[in-house]
């Protein structure tokens, strides 16, 4: 009971400080000074060396290296023409399946998602251009709003992906067998988009109207000579992955001398782009560090205070299935989904999620990969949802309208979950294959 009030404790403060506006680093920091001071009486002396452990454990882990150099390829592909070749690549490719260049918004978010590690870059990369061109054709704004907010969650799922680098590190598994779990499972996500599309143009052709243009099989070709920029990028970050050539974080710098050498081929790179993609990815990286520090703080002060230990016995004495206790961890997750980033949700429910996860028999690979879907769903939830205030944005449209056009999408991706769940093979079959 006592681990059930300081939990319940705990957990009101952290609302308490983010509701206040406080920045989730210091929130997280002050939520755990506060519950070990108050709850177990912990001299602040004693706080301050295992703070300062933290912050050196994590701030040298090499692990972490590869967030800001993904992040850093990320920025540098952003401001570039890339998306406008994504949209010239894929238009030839997709005009004749029905819902036409709808299909640009699924396609072109799964093959930047396999360059960038981030969720909102994603989405503003790709959108950015298909926003605006589907428009001017006359497509249907809803269904053009809502396959971008759904699809460009996939930046989270299809790897590399910086939410699974921060939960491998916290979970203490392989990130290359997370990579590779999260490639199915992505797949499936766009395929169930796509299939969503086409099933909306086939019972009104209007929200995808045929344009003037009749590409032929020269533009068809010219289409693959555009992608093949975002080809040679996730072949030489993911292959160096898979055959061993590199880890994770070594594969983050190949990515960037890779994105380096595109934009030199390109002939974008210039002086003003390589320090605006530098102090973007400086931005971001601290704060993802940061918080993840915070996290580990957090998850630090529950262990002290016997909370995850706690709650993992109380569950496991209502003798919940694993299906049931999923249920119940999904319908959580979505609740904080509606106040909090993915990132967020990931370093702050792991060291209680986790455990009860593994004790009901759940693999921590897919286990991963369970809880990445989940924090895509927190991307396109309002109030914080990062995908919805991207496209808004890119398109002036108020925020009610882009999170109801997001919500069919936010339905297909619950069925994914669904899916993932009932065949675990699909995340675990790959990583088995390549690693054993």
């Amino acid at each position: 009971m006592e681990a059930l009030i300081a939990g319940l404790v705990i957990l009101l403060l952290i609302f308490v400080f983010l509701g206040l506006g406080f920045w989730v680093f210091s929130g997280l920091f002050m939520v755990s000074i506060g519950g070990l001071v108050l709850l177990q009486g912990m001299p602040l002396d004693r706080i301050g060396i295992i703070a300062t452990n933290i912050i050196y454990s994590y701030s040298s882990a090499w692990e972490l290296a590869a967030i800001p150099m993904f992040i850093w390829m990320g920025e540098i592909i952003f401001r570039t023409d890339l998306s406008d070749r994504l949209f010239r690549g894929l238009s030839p490719l997709v005009d004749f399946i029905p819902g036409r260049l709808l299909h640009t918004n699924i396609m072109g978010c799964t093959l930047f998602a396999a360059v960038s590690g981030s969720s909102s870059a994603t989405t503003a990369t790709v959108g950015k251009i298909t926003t605006t061109e589907l428009k001017q054709r006359g497509y249907d704004t809803s269904l053009t709003i809502g396959s971008l907010a759904g699809a460009g969650s996939l930046g989270l799922l299809i790897p590399p992906s910086i939410v699974m680098i921060i939960y491998g590190i916290l979970a203490e598994v392989s990130i290359s067998r997370l990579f590779a779990a999260g490639i199915l499972p992505g797949l499936l996500v766009a395929a169930i988009y796509s299939s969503y599309i086409m099933v909306r143009a086939g019972i009104d052709p209007a929200k995808a109207p045929r344009g003037a243009e009749r590409y032929s099989l020269g533009d068809r070709l010219w289409g693959i000579v555009n992608l093949l920029p975002v080809f040679f990028l996730v072949v030489i970050v993911l292959g160096s992955i898979y055959s061993g050539i590199a880890t994770p974080s070594e594969a983050a710098a190949v990515g960037v001398a890779g994105a380096v050498f595109v934009t030199l081929v390109m002939r974008q790179m210039t002086l003003n782009v390589f320090i605006d993609s530098l102090k973007g990815a400086l931005r971001t990286s601290c704060m993802v560090c940061s918080i993840l520090i915070a996290a580990a703080f957090l998850s630090t002060a529950m262990g002290y205070l016997g909370i995850p230990r706690n709650l993992a016995e109380a569950i496991a004495g209502m003798n919940l299935s694993p299906v049931a206790l999923i249920l119940i961890l999904s319908l959580f997750y979505i609740m904080l989904g509606l106040f909090l980033d993915g990132i967020s949700i990931i370093v702050m429910s792991l060291p209680v999620t986790l455990p009860l996860a593994t004790m009901a028999g759940f693999d921590p690979v897919w286990f991963g990969v369970y809880l990445v879907l989940m924090t895509e769903l927190a991307q396109v939830t309002p109030p914080v949802g990062f995908n919805l205030f991207v496209i808004q944005g890119l398109t002036g449209e108020s925020i009610g309208k882009v999170a109801k056009a997001a919500f069919p999408f936010f339905l297909l991706m619950c069925l994914s979950v669904a899916i993932v769940t009932i065949f675990p093979e699909i995340a675990l079959w790959l990583p088995e294959v390549l690693f054993g």
